[in-house]
């Protein structure tokens, strides 16, 4: 048993690279990266410490660009040195599919929110839907969700808001939607698939996009499809396979090593970051 242990142990420290594993709906991308770690520690019969400390980790680990709590899909891991790596998954482009509902606005512009305002929306057809879409493509200006993992003295904003302190917009600022298109409209329900860079917020796109239909919007559901070279058709690891064995299977390998690669944040307690889709901090994106 100790031979086949130290054998789990030596395979999980000799890990460095990138691999993709499904985030569910509910719990944080913090959340799932320790679900993950203590089940990789606990095959290879390693002591896990306090997964929220930075410091003498057992075992090195990140997620490049979180999903909000409603949100479900890919969410990238970087393993050992692979950490190095994720700033690649920050910048580089992502895939969402997003069910958005007219009529509704929340506080949180998802379905996780309290409703804030409602409005009709009889009046949109799918034309003129379609021809909104085109102002939200291209290189954009966008104001990021106040829910979100972004910072205010220190602190991220939705942290503070559900605490009852008092939080400043974000000023607007540039991101690119590589491509919009709208798949299903069945008002008061609507599907949108999307490819943009990083920093976006699909719960801001929806947002915006009530506004200027002349009613409101929020997303109801949200999946990241891809992110960078990862698909969740192809890619992703489900929970039962969060294991050595399966990781060292689909691990793609840093590259040649190079000082001159940014050390992404690897807190296991990164919210998000921008895309989500939402992700900060490596940051919010939805």
């Amino acid at each position: 048993m100790a031979a086949v242990q130290t054998s789990s142990t030596s395979k999980l420290q000799a890990l460095n690279g990138l691999f993709a594993i499904y985030k569910k709906q509910g719990p944080t991308s913090a959340d799932v990266l320790n679900i993950l770690k203590s089940k990789l520690l606990k095959e290879a019969g390693l002591a896990q410490v306090n997964p929220r400390k930075r410091k003498k980790q057992a075992l090195k680990m990140g997620h490049g660009g979180t999903l909000d709590c409603s949100a479900s899909g890919v969410l990238v891991v970087g393993i050992g040195k692979g950490t190095k790596m994720l700033s690649s998954m920050l910048s580089g482009s992502k895939k969402y599919t997003a069910i958005g509902e007219l009529g509704k606005a929340t506080d949180t512009l998802d379905a996780s929110g309290s409703v804030t305002q409602e409005k009709a929306f009889d009046h949109i057809t799918r034309e003129d839907f379609e021809e909104k879409l085109k102002k939200f493509t291209g290189d954009i200006m966008q104001v990021p969700p106040l829910y979100s993992a972004l910072k205010q003295d220190g602190q991220r904003l939705s942290v503070m808001l559900k605490r009852g302190q008092k939080v400043e917009a974000k000023p607007a600022r540039p991101v690119t939607v590589y491509g919009l298109s709208l798949q299903d409209f069945t008002p008061p329900l609507f599907t949108l698939h999307i490819e943009c860079g990083g920093g976006f917020y699909v719960r801001s796109l929806v947002d915006d996009l009530g506004k200027e239909l002349a009613s409101c919007a929020h997303v109801k559901e949200l999946v990241r499809t891809k992110q960078g070279q990862f698909t969740l058709e192809e890619d992703v690891l489900q929970e039962e396979s969060w294991t050595i064995e399966d990781i060292t299977r689909c691990l793609q390998a840093c590259a040649a090593p190079s000082n001159a690669l940014p050390t992404a944040d690897t807190r296991t307690e990164a919210e998000p970051q921008a895309d989500t889709g939402d992700h900060e901090d490596v940051q919010k994106e939805s």
